[in-house]
């Protein structure tokens, strides 16, 4: 028998050489010889648009039958930024985060006052406009010696003073806005700002010329008004100050209506800790009279506390305690 060929049947004659044993020819596929031919096809891609979307050059084919590139206008579109929001509309929402904030801070934290009289002087000048700690009473802290203090009147002390008020109605409505939330001075509320001098339990006192003295301490009062005297022109005391309660004066000693001067009222002249609005603690305008408020060193003293005497023992009795338990387990 011959030797067996594979493949199709050309007919046509074998080329020369190939009739050898072993050699077995493949008849050419048309559709190999046109993918042969496109040079597309010989680098891989397919032939005349056909193939795998997923190989095309100019990416995979939707269901529009669009090519998934992006035309000029739409990269143009998205390569530009979000547009902004105008600024006029964007302004009445700044305006009102503004006015919660400044509400929020004047309710909790800080609150302008106006010096409406000489009381002060030389410390605060009329017209001055300080800044009130209002956070730490939310704390429990209670005023202390030597701070200046803005308080409600607790009666009686403002009667004869009336409200300032300006006689423009326009006026009169943007000072009630601002003032509500805190951005200007209240004129409707009656505060009163002075320094606490004595705190609940302390003694107080001040004869002839003074000095004033608390729990027999003298106090050097470099603040007050040239001139002046501690005492003024009324000398006081001595003065049992009721716990939850000051005694109050003003730095202008011949110029304050202060705890001296209602002493025939409930209380003795003293003021209610709950009526404190908080602590001054700087002058924000003008800006030339700009100034912190510290407590002044003559408040340092020791001694000075009600309960200085009382201190040490008990210091040593709530040192004995854990001391005498120790002993009493070793033994």
């Amino acid at each position: 028998m011959g030797d067996l060929v594979i493949g199709a049947r050309s007919g046509g004659p074998e080329p020369e050489g190939a009739g050898g044993r072993g050699v077995r020819s493949v008849e050419a596929d048309p559709s190999t010889e046109r993918a042969m031919a496109d040079p597309a096809a010989r680098q891989g891609g397919p032939a005349g648009g056909a193939g795998d979307p997923g190989d095309s050059p100019t990416g995979p084919v939707d269901g529009s039958g669009r090519s998934g590139t992006v035309d000029g206008d739409d990269a143009d579109e998205a390569s530009r930024p979000p547009k902004q929001r105008s600024f006029w509309k964007e302004l009445p929402i700044l305006i009102g985060i503004a006015l919660i904030l400044a509400l929020v801070i004047k309710t909790f934290f800080v609150q302008a006052f106006s010096i409406p009289s000489g009381s002060m002087e030389n410390t605060l000048q009329v017209g001055d406009r300080v800044l009130v700690d209002k956070l730490t009473p939310w704390f429990g802290a209670e005023p202390e010696r030597g701070e200046v203090v803005v308080f409600q009147d607790p009666g009686g002390w403002l009667n004869d003073e009336p409200a300032q008020r300006s006689d423009n109605g326009f006026v009169r409505g943007i000072q009630d806005v601002f003032s509500f939330i805190g951005l200007m001075p209240s004129s409707n509320e009656k505060d009163l700002i002075k320094r606490v001098i004595a705190v609940g339990g302390d003694t107080v006192e001040c004869e002839g010329d003074g000095p004033v003295k608390v729990n027999g301490i003298a106090l050097d009062e470099p603040y007050i008004y040239p001139g002046n005297t501690p005492c003024g022109e009324k000398p006081f005391g001595p003065v049992k100050v009721p716990e939850g309660r000051i005694w109050v004066m003003g730095d202008h000693r011949g110029n304050s209506l202060d705890s001296r001067y209602h002493q025939d009222q409930p209380g003795g002249g003293t003021v209610p800790v709950e009526n404190v609005v908080g602590r001054a603690f700087v002058v924000a305008w003008p800006i030339g009279d700009w100034a912190t408020l510290p407590v002044p060193d003559t408040f340092d003293q020791k001694g000075l506390s009600a309960s200085g005497p009382l201190a040490p023992p008990l210091a040593g009795a709530a040192a004995a305690v854990p001391a005498v338990w120790l002993l009493r387990r070793r033994r």
